[in-house]
């Protein structure tokens, strides 16, 4: 005759015992991490136009100090290089950031490759379409912006300002494809309300000064905020310095602005004057319509390259 003991405990009591044993069990659960935010781009990104301690702050910096939790804090690490191309980011900040391990990336960039002569929208866009797949296929938090064109920033003529403005909704176009796609957290800096608030920018009417740096960094805490992504204080809009007077931006255009004018020259300056011939002389002819048309061809075939599962879009959104 088998007792219960030959049997073995009834599978009731087995369980009960399990679950003791494992409440008893030490907790080895890792401590939370610090988030990480990794900051990728040009100059805009590097911080010019918010100087600090003999150096640039910017408004990455600024946001950096506001998305981590206040009980693991944050590790902000900014890859971006004042000049940087889209070429510059996918090939050498985009490795390191992934390196770097995000939970959070902002890339921001594009308007260095409207200012050069060989500008090709849809090299741009491959470069930017795997620069954002790498990071989100690791679960990276994408952050986003669509840009005002430098023509209009720098006050040009309509024939030089035109193809500017063109190559820049290019961009802001390929732009906002990869923000459906990927779910970024997107900020439109290319509304007027944004050029034309002059106290957001800097002497070289290209870079936020410190209010547009801290404007920035404010409007992204608040779009992360509602996705439950910043959880630290919200950037300050209280600014240390002064917005660049009129005299100011003279000097700045009689001294750093002639030689940043003189680099960008050898480039892109007999390339603006060739475009804006061809705006001249459409023009004159009413065939000016081609143009654009001409534009949202080469966007057509550089949205239909980009990887599978990228939503389209037209120029201008």
């Amino acid at each position: 005759m088998t007792t219960e003991a030959d049997r073995g405990a009834p599978p009731a009591k087995a369980a009960r015992d399990q679950d003791q044993e494992r409440d008893h069990v030490p907790d080895t659960a890792a401590p939370p991490r610090a988030l990480r935010y990794a900051a990728l781009g040009d100059s805009l990104t590097a911080g010019i136009g918010d100087p600090v301690d003999g150096g640039w702050r910017g408004w990455a910096a600024l946001l950096g100090a506001g998305v981590g939790d206040p009980g693991t804090g944050v590790r902000f690490h900014n890859f971006a290089v004042s000049g940087a191309l889209t070429r510059d980011v996918e090939e050498k900040q985009t490795p390191a950031a992934v390196s770097f391990a995000p939970d959070i990336a902002s890339v921001v960039v594009g308007v260095n490759d409207t200012l050069r002569r060989a500008f090709d929208i849809q090299d741009l866009a491959l470069r930017l379409d795997r620069v954002c797949g790498a990071l989100a296929a690791r679960g990276t938090v994408l952050l986003t912006t669509c840009l005002p064109d430098p023509g209009s920033m720098l006050g040009l003529p309509a024939p030089l300002a035109m193809p500017l403005a063109r190559r820049q909704r290019a961009v802001n176009a390929v732009v906002h494809a990869l923000a459906a796609r990927h779910d970024t957290v997107h900020l439109h800096m290319a509304e007027a309300s944004w050029v034309a608030d002059r106290s957001l920018w800097s002497a070289d009417r290209l870079h936020p000064a410190e209010r547009g740096h801290r404007m920035i960094a404010a409007r992204f805490h608040a779009l992360l905020a509602e996705r439950g992504l910043a959880l630290g204080p919200e950037p300050s809009l209280e600014t240390d310095q002064l917005p660049p007077s009129r005299a100011a931006t003279l000097l700045w255009l009689a001294t750093s602005g002639t030689g940043w004018v003189a680099r960008r020259c050898r480039d892109l300056l007999p390339e603006l004057l060739r475009l804006a011939a061809y705006e001249v002389t459409h023009w004159a002819r009413g065939t000016g319509a081609r143009l654009d048309l001409r534009a949202e061809i080469a966007l057509s075939r550089a949205l239909a390259a980009l990887s599978p599962g990228a939503p389209l879009a037209r120029m201008g959104e």
